[in-house]
């Protein structure tokens, strides 16, 4: 039987737990899944519950726990979850209890009832089905009375500011069904362009005052203000609005609480005061004094130097000698450079670590945390360059721990709860600086606001509606709201700036691409530093611009997002440079973090040793978070302690608890410290099949013998048994843990012979010394320091999956009767009956071609868009030559590195290439080979199929007296392009120069990558109607080598109406000092195609090409002849 929990959110109720719980341990329930439900599995790993929950059945549900949602948006947001439960109800197939957080309690009975229920205690059933019913006719009747009717919600909220991160609180306030508006003071170019709900004030004229905002919330009938800045909090705004429009919610800290953020100085003797963690300091209000005491200092004693008051997030100086301390003392209070803030200097001892963002939710009472973020400060890649606002950030951070999360948040609860009790409840949202050092979290200061870039990151995570979370902080009521993030998510934004940012910048470019990156699936580009002109052109008015932000199941989908949309935007300068700049390196902490490594030991743990070394000394990149021991005086335990606060280190004792129950509660304490991995260092317990099952291929044992042989046995009996069975050699292996007892995949193995006279004695102390590093070793192989990946080689496997999916619609709109021009597959598949030929009497052809050296200009210019239209045409047009239709095209790309948005033009191009030559597109090839091409190359193949009845295959019947007729080109379509570029390069010309040849075109590239022209469509009527006796495709060797092709022996052509050499030609001829002669046998000059027709059927062919928009020229004659295939009777002109 399986237990499916539903809606819980963050939330591990002690009722449902213990429900869950009994019904295990009663066997009523083998197997308990979690649906938006996060944290029951963790909680129920813990004492007193001590249940493993596998979570990854896939059976039918015999009981449904549903959290009856505390909102109507979460209601109807998450509708399918209760449409679970009804169905559940009236196909009588589970038994359903619905859990009301908000009375603690089930609806219609107890616990004991929901276990007699499931033992099939049919009136304890109806009772919760009667209940369950109830409950949820009240949501339905709570949601029409809030969304329909006369009684219709419809709330307008002000939000106060400009930047990114009002703008991230709009669309997240603007999603909640209870929100009518959303007026934005003053707002950003993105948030007047928004739609929808969000737009900006009228006639406040860019200003965020008092004043302004009081008048414009009376204005406008608001029920809501939201403050976004530090600055009007500071200045009061909360308390003012509370005179001046006392029956308005507004959602920030009063002045006297906003002093968190308003005075350093005020804030660290807070701290101080509260007992919450903080580095050690001194305020200053004399500079004298401040530098005398720096002086007092040991000159190893790094300092950190604080202005006291708001400097725009630039009042922190980090020095790093004495000289350098005194001198930012200087800087701050002497010289005045961030003004009155610095009248107050804090000196804080340096502390290391990492930093994380940590906002709350606060009420006045209480505090709610979000999940964790981090930011980037510096402008450049690596954490170089100058202090900015945020150049990014992502969330949830992993760097922050479970137990580690829980700590903050009590620190911001203990926050909250002392300024209510110094009279000044702080409402609004708590930025938590955090310093994750050795010793534990400590915070380093106070924000009386959301980050920006945080917010961007931290709002597409919330999944509870952000009004009702801001109603419930003005109103003091947080406790009765079930605050939700969405499960297994992350989320990365990368800010582009303007170039200079931080110092001296640009601004007034235009900016372009925003709707095509917003168009990408999971990313949203919030607006900063924008505005609209009078051409409601969008530019940029700020140095950060931009927070381009990504969501997705793992961060690298997440950022994956970001820098896709980052490709196609630019910030556009007057002489169309780019202004625009960004990182390159947002969240790479995370993809390079260490491998955590818990530890479960009963003995000495000598083997740990070694472990520890390499962690310290960087062979192995893990960390230990944890060391657990079940016996209490195991040596091992003081190992783990010596390591530090930040390795949780306990002893759990087994007694009274069955072996599954003791595995569960090892392993809550091991993912509490935030263990990945876990490492068994003379364990001398038998592992459950629960926790086995929890830790598959991530958990590892030493045996001291060289398994399979010798398997089960324990210490110096092992190290006998391989001398009793006269062993030549033994040693130790490392081993994934299984539910069978030394019987996992074997990782690696050290040996050791086994001399005459051998005891087990000393057979122990020669395996004992390789046990540590063998661990050492294997761990290599998991935590990825040695490990070398494809990715590592220069081939990104996910890169391609993402290029797939981004072609997909171009290769979708080629579908044409006979394929669906699907991708994904191992072949494409076409049907031939379905295309309306009998294969009986069908011919099959085949044409495969590339595009040469043009490619050189498109990869020089990153003018990718028309190469796939050559590709296909260089294909098609020889395909049509053999009479037939083209049906199918496939193409292979290569490149040294896959850049998605420059492969997915070329396809795109391809998709356009066969939807003008009616065949489908129904696979390809992309390979990513670094070691044969170079940084930004790529080369291109094409291969078409067409079918031709048996008896109109051409050529046929070409004889003397047939006209031909010749089609025109669009250039020089792709070939002679080595030529091409040669003669370019001689007369000193680039592709970027204007073109001397064509005053139309604006650059040379323009008019060199005009694509290849495909003839299909104006030929295949031509062919239907059995007009042609031949046809030939003008390529490389031009007429004269390409027409007698087509030609049967003693046939002739000779030409008398070429048309006049098209100006490119022209340039061409007189760059290269060609003749004719050579000329003819190089390009196509003007002539794409030529056609061999029937004197009598000239009239009507023309009529047809007319018809398809073609130009045609009467080119000449075949007559009979021997030598030369092709005569030219005429000079070019």
């Amino acid at each position: 039987m399986v237990a499916t929990v539903i809606g819980f959110g963050a939330q591990a109720p002690a009722k449902v737990l213990e429900l869950l719980s009994k019904s295990v341990s009663g066997e009523k329930v083998a197997d308990i899944k979690s649906v938006r439900s996060q944290n029951i599995a963790s909680a129920l790993l813990e004492a007193p519950y001590r249940t493993f929950s596998a979570g990854n059945t896939g059976s039918s549900s015999d009981l449904i726990v549903y959290c009856l949602p505390t909102s109507v948006s979460e209601y109807l947001g998450f509708g399918s979850e209760a449409n679970t439960v009804r169905s559940a109800i009236l196909s009588s197939s589970a038994t359903v209890a619905i859990f009301d957080t908000k009375a603690n309690e089930f609806a219609g009975g107890s616990i004991d009832d929901v276990l007699s229920a499931l033992s099939d205690n049919v009136e304890m059933k109806e009772n919760l089905v009667s209940a369950a019913i109830q409950a949820l006719s009240s949501l339905d009747g709570l949601a029409s009375s809030q969304l329909a009717g006369s009684k219709k919600q419809s709330d307008t909220v002000i939000v106060v500011g400009a930047g990114g991160r009002e703008h991230a609180l709009a669309v997240a306030l603007a999603l909640s069904p209870l929100v009518g508006k959303v007026i934005c003071c003053p707002g950003n170019g993105g948030t007047a362009v928004e739609g929808g709900k969000i737009s900006n004030a009228e006639g406040v004229h860019g200003k965020q005052d008092n004043k302004t905002v009081i008048e414009l919330t009376k204005r406008v009938n608001a029920q809501m203000v939201v403050v976004g800045p530090e600055q009007p909090l500071v200045d009061g705004i909360v308390d003012t609005m509370q005179v001046e429009c006392p029956s308005v919610r507004v959602f920030g800290p009063s002045k006297a609480a906003a002093e968190l953020e308003a005075s350093k100085a005020f804030t660290k003797d807070f701290l101080q005061e509260h007992g919450i963690p903080t580095a050690k300091y001194r305020n200053f209000t004399s500079a004298e004094e401040a530098i005398k005491y720096v002086e007092s200092l040991d000159e190893n004693d790094r300092q950190v130097v604080k202005a006291s008051g708001l400097a725009a997030g630039k009042g922190v100086l980090i020095p790093t000698t004495k000289a350098e301390t005194i001198a930012a003392v200087k800087e701050i209070m002497s010289d005045k450079s961030f003004g009155a803030a610095g009248d107050t200097c804090v000196i804080e001892s340096f502390m290391t670590g990492p930093e994380a963002s940590c906002l709350a939710f606060c009420d006045g009472k209480t505090a709610v945390l979000m999940p964790a973020a981090q930011d980037h400060k510096r402008a450049l890649d690596n954490d170089e360059g100058l202090n900015t606002g945020g150049m990014g950030a992502y969330a949830p951070a992993p760097v922050v721990t479970p137990s580690m999360q829980r700590e903050i948040e009590a620190m911001c609860i203990k926050t909250v709860e002392k300024m209510a009790e110094r009279g000044t409840p702080y409402v609004g949202c708590l930025y938590a600086g955090i310093m994750c050092t050795p010793e534990g979290p400590s915070m380093l200061e106070y924000n009386c606001r959301f980050g920006d870039p945080e917010t961007q990151v931290v709002l597409p995570l919330l999944e509870t509606d952000l009004y009702e979370v801001f109603i419930a902080c003005c109103d003091g009521t947080l406790g009765s709201v079930d605050i939700r993030f969405k499960e297994n998510t992350c989320a990365a934004t990368v800010v582009c700036a303007a170039s200079g940012y931080p110092e001296t910048y640009p601004n007034g470019m235009e900016i372009t691409g925003i709707q095509e990156a917003n168009a990408i699936d999971g990313v949203k580009v919030y607006h900063a530093g924008t505005k609209l002109d009078e051409n409601s052109v969008t530019r940029c008015s700020g140095g950060r611009v931009l927070a381009i932000t990504g969501t997705g199941p793992t961060f690298a989908d997440a950022l994956g997002g970001s820098y896709k949309a980052i490709e196609g935007l630019d910030f556009v300068g007057s002489n169309k440079e780019s202004l625009m700049h960004y990182r390159t390196d947002i969240a790479k902490g995370v993809f390079n973090k260490k491998l955590r490594i818990g530890v479960l030991g009963s003995t000495r743990g000598t083997a740990l040793i070694p472990l520890i070394e390499a962690c310290a000394s960087g062979e192995l990149h893990a960390e230990i978070v944890a060391v657990v021991s079940n016996k209490k005086d195991a040596l091992i335990l003081e190992k783990g302690i010596a390591l530090g606060v930040t390795v949780s280190t306990k002893f759990i004792s087994s007694k009274g608890l069955t072996r599954a129950q003791y595995d569960a509660e090892c392993t809550a304490a091991l993912v509490d410290a935030g263990a990945e991995f876990v490492v068994l260092v003379g364990y001398m317990r038998i592992l459950s099949k629960q926790f086995c099952d929890f830790w598959v291929e991530r958990c590892i044992n030493v045996h001291p013998s060289l398994l399979p042989k010798h398997a089960r046995g324990m210490d110096l009996a092992v190290h006998q048994a391989a001398i009793d069975a006269e062993d030549s050699e033994s040693g130790c292996t490392i081993h994934q843990v299984t539910e069978e007892v030394d019987g996992g995949p074997i990782i690696i193995q050290k040996s050791v012979k086994i001399v005459n006279g051998e005891t087990a004695e000393s057979l122990k102390a020669k395996v004992q010394p390789l046990e540590g590093p063998a661990f050492v070793e294997a761990l290599q192989k998991f935590c990825g320091k040695k490990v070398i990946s494809y990715a590592d080689a220069g081939v990104s496997i996910d890169a391609g999956n993402q290029l797939v999916e981004v072609i997909k619609p171009a290769c979708k709109s080629t579908i044409r009767p006979g394929c669906d021009a699907d991708l994904g597959g191992f072949g494409g598949l076409f049907d031939l009956a379905a295309a309306g030929f009998d294969s009986k009497d069908t011919v099959l052809i085949g044409a495969t071609d590339g595009v040469g050296t043009k490619l050189r200009i498109a990869q020089a210019t990153k003018k990718h868009d028309f190469v796939g239209i050559d590709l296909v045409a260089m294909c098609v047009n020889d395909l049509i030559v053999a009479g037939g239709e083209p049906l199918f095209f496939l193409d292979y790309y290569a490149t040294g590195s896959l850049a998605i948005e420059e492969a997915a033009a070329v396809v795109r191009g391809i998709a356009e290439g066969c939807r003008q030559s009616g065949c489908g597109l129904i696979g390809g090839e992309t390979a990513e080979m670094p070691s044969m091409y170079a940084p930004g190359d790529y080369d291109l193949a094409g291969f078409s199929v067409g079918a031709v009845h048996r008896d109109r295959i051409l050529p046929s019947g070409v004889g003397p007296g047939d006209i031909l007729l010749g089609l025109s080109s669009s250039g020089i379509h792709s070939n002679g392009f080595s030529l091409v570029r040669k003669l370019i390069a001689n007369e000193g010309l680039t592709f970027d120069s204007p073109c001397p040849w064509d005053s139309s075109c604006e650059t040379v590239a323009d008019s060199l990558l005009t694509p290849t022209k495909i003839y299909v469509k104006a030929c295949l009527p031509l062919l239907k109607n059995q007009l042609l006796t031949a046809m030939s495709h003008i390529t490389g060797g031009g007429l004269l080598e390409n027409l007698p092709r087509s030609l049967p022996k003693g046939i002739v052509a000779e030409i008398t109406g070429h048309p006049p050499l098209p100006p490119v030609f022209k340039w061409m001829q007189q760059a290269s000092g060609l003749d004719d002669h050579e000329l003819l046998r190089t390009f196509n000059n003007g002539i794409g195609m030529v056609l061999v027709v029937k004197a009598d059927k000239v009239a009507e062919t023309k009529d047809l090409l007319k018809l398809a928009g073609e130009v045609v020229y009467d080119l000449g004659v075949l007559v009979s002849g021997e030598g030369e295939q092709v005569v030219m009777k005429q000079v070019l002109q």
